[in-house]
């Protein structure tokens, strides 16, 4: 079984690749919500931020069990 080290490493080495899929694949869509990201205020964009690492959590919690 993997220690969480382990799951923790996948897990990141995963966002990353995907995130990486996106940027090459939708380069003009990536700048344009950069650049509405830009705009918004800092206490918006942490609310996304904390809400995204607690639903990674979440889904981790379900498929690892």
């Amino acid at each position: 079984m993997d220690g969480p080290v382990e799951i923790l490493l996948t897990a990141l080495a995963m966002a990353v690749a995907i995130e990486g899929i996106v940027y090459a694949l939708f380069p003009e869509a990536m700048k344009r919500m950069m650049a509405k990201v830009m705009v918004q205020p800092a206490g918006s964009i942490r609310g996304a931020g904390i809400g995204a690492a607690v639903a990674g959590v979440f889904i981790l919690w379900l498929v690892r069990g």
